[in-house]
């Protein structure tokens, strides 16, 4: 998360792509916005005249016309600032649709690895927050920074029309506004980054605070959580409040130089229209115009800042959508019309990005063939590797080593949608979606209408292979929206349904990791017993970490020290293997003490 080192025209222009399709929506809005600048430049031309003339000759018909110019300027720069806002109001809202789409997208193709790293607060704020601001800097920052640049340098030079004296004095004591804006831009730039990275640990501490509510208050941790928040809230103030000084410091040199200046002319005005060299009428529109300079020179500030914001935001968004996507589809892919289900792992290695250069890896040359039909339990130590393999075969990791095949074919030759398609899993962590039970149930069959017979059917035999009959007790039944990741729900039941949602993808392998580690012993038997009926034509890999999951399978393989030293039927390894022996007395005690 480092910050880019392209120039801020440069980086913002990485904005373009998004907003290339209402290109020209936009460049309409910045042209209205310049006519309307325009206008009011011309309205002190328009007064010295007036001025100049029938007010001072007393033609009251004169003097009514010119008023009503004024006054029609006036209308039609109003009328222009409106037009501005409705050429960019809808186009700015598409770029951060197009924007937030876009960024959704890429956090779904990037690899669990990159999720690993990232916190989610992260991740949201940049979503919301940074997306946001870009969109208002499109359709407002940018248009008024360009239009206010442009008419601060077209009513300078109108300045000199009148004296080049009064014109010169006006620019230089301008000058140093550049000076502050330079010194403003690498002191603001940083503190920006600063604060919109503090904004987002915020947003993941009160992620992790709410989702862990129930940890929080059962340990009487809700204080610890508070000062933690306290701390890092007073951190972002801080941040925010030197900000707010620098914004501050630009700000006292964009009302004072601006204040030096009209004085300044004023002297030279007076002195020029005593000599003869100025008219009257003349000194009165060279003032009527530098009012109407006053506000951009002050704007340039706020505008700056907001620039600046922009660019940060810009960085934060494309440093996610720079990640590459590792794990992606093969350029010639290979489909499986009828998959049988052999899987086979081949001399598999596998280490994490962050594992140290001199460690070795976790999976270590693992071979396992499952047959089709077959169902393998694996077991092993606490850190022998067991999750991690189970995240292979549907490339939420993709091996650093070997290769994993499906009848045959290298999984990695498969698009993902088609592997995901033939390869389940359900995860012992079960996570669940703020939808209904029937649509968490069904989220691995887009291919179903969920009103359908068929899917009724469907969801109704993977519920009772789960034992999850509690859905239809529910206030809506399987239409019951349940709550954030399923909390309003029991840890058994949340389980349940995660390994109804596997069964009812109807996969020709089925990888489980310790789906049942929940369950109370009564309702287990029933699940194995459903297990046993419907994994008869499916191959299946469970992570044993009970006795009674051993007994579901065929075969038993031992995972020891990142490979596989033992597979075979549970008696024989009983009495071939002492480490199989100990893990499995290992599970007994663990059992016992549930």
């Amino acid at each position: 998360m480092s910050h880019s080192t392209l120039s801020t025209p440069r980086a913002l222009a990485r904005l373009l792509p998004f907003a290339r399709p209402v290109l020209l929506r936009m460049l309409a809005g910045a042209g209205s916005a310049l006519a309307a600048a325009l206008v009011s430049l011309a309205i002190p031309l328009v007064l010295e005249a007036l001025v100049g003339g029938p007010a001072v000759a007393g033609d009251p018909a004169a003097l009514a016309l010119g008023v009503a110019a004024i006054l029609a300027l006036g209308l039609t720069e109003a009328g222009l600032v409106w037009l501005r806002r409705w050429f960019v109001l809808s186009p700015s809202t598409r770029i951060e649709y197009a924007m937030r789409t876009t960024f959704t997208s890429r956090l779904e193709r990037l690899p669990v690895a990159f999720h690993d790293r990232w916190q989610s607060g992260q991740l949201l704020s940049r979503m919301m927050q940074d997306i946001s601001l870009i969109r208002r800097w499109l359709a407002f920052g940018l248009i008024m920074l360009v239009v206010n640049l442009l008419t601060i340098a077209i009513g300078t030079l109108v300045l000199f029309r009148w004296h080049w004296a009064l014109g010169a004095v006006f620019l230089l004591c301008s000058a140093p506004l550049w000076y502050a804006g330079f010194r403003f831009e690498k002191s603001y730039g940083l503190l920006t980054r600063q604060s919109q990275d503090q904004a987002g640990d915020l947003a993941t501490a009160v992620e992790e605070s709410v989702h862990g509510i129930r940890v929080l208050k059962a340990f009487g941790r809700g204080g610890h959580a508070l000062a933690k928040f306290t701390r890092q809230a007073e951190t972002l103030r801080r941040t925010e409040l030197r900000k707010a000084a620098s914004v501050g410091w630009i700000w006292f040199w964009l009302t004072l130089l601006p204040d030096i200046a009209f004085a300044l002319c004023l002297l030279t005005g007076i002195w020029l229209t005593a000599v003869g060299q100025l008219q009257v009428a003349e000194l009165f529109a060279f003032f009527a115009m530098a009012t109407v300079l006053r506000w951009p020179m002050e704007s340039i500030g706020f505008l700056f800042s907001f620039l600046l914001d922009a660019r940060t935001a810009t960085d934060r968004v494309f440093e996610v959508l720079d990640e590459p996507v590792t794990i992606t589809d093969p350029a010639r892919p290979v489909a499986l019309d009828r998959p049988r289900g052999r899987l086979a792992f081949e001399d598999v290695h596998f280490r994490y990005q962050d594992a140290a250069a001199s460690s070795r890896d976790l999976l270590d040359g693992v071979d396992l063939v499952l047959e089709p039909g077959e169902t393998v339990a694996l077991v092993g130590l606490t850190g022998s590797g067991k999750t991690t393999l189970t995240t292979l075969p549907t490339r939420l990791y993709d091996v650093t080593g070997g290769r994993i095949t499906l009848d045959g074919v290298d999984i990695r030759d498969l698009t993902l949608r088609e592997l995901r398609t033939h390869v389940s899993t359900a995860f012992e962590d079960a996570t669940l979606f703020s939808s209904s039970v029937r649509q968490n149930v069904l989220l691995g069959r887009d291919d179903l209408d969920p009103a359908s017979d068929a899917a009724d059917a469907l969801l109704r035999e993977a519920l009772e292979v789960a034992q999850a009959g509690f859905a239809d007790t529910l206030p809506e039944g399987v239409d019951t929206v349940i709550g954030e990741e399923g909390l309003s729900l029991s840890g058994g039941q949340r389980q349940r349904l995660a390994l109804a949602r596997a069964v009812a993808a109807r996969p020709a392998v089925l990888v489980l990791d310790d789906p049942l580690s929940a369950l109370d012993v009564d309702t287990e038997a029933l699940v194995e017993a459903g297990l046993r009926r419907v994994l008869q034509g499916t191959t299946a890999l469970i992570v044993a970490h009970r006795p009674s999951t051993v007994a579901l399978a065929d075969r038993v393989a031992l995972l020891e020290d990142g490979r596989i030293t033992a597979v075979g039927p549970h008696t024989d390894l009983l009495r071939t293997s002492a480490h199989y022996r100990y893990v499995i007395s290992s599970l007994d005690a663990a059992e016992a003490t549930r």
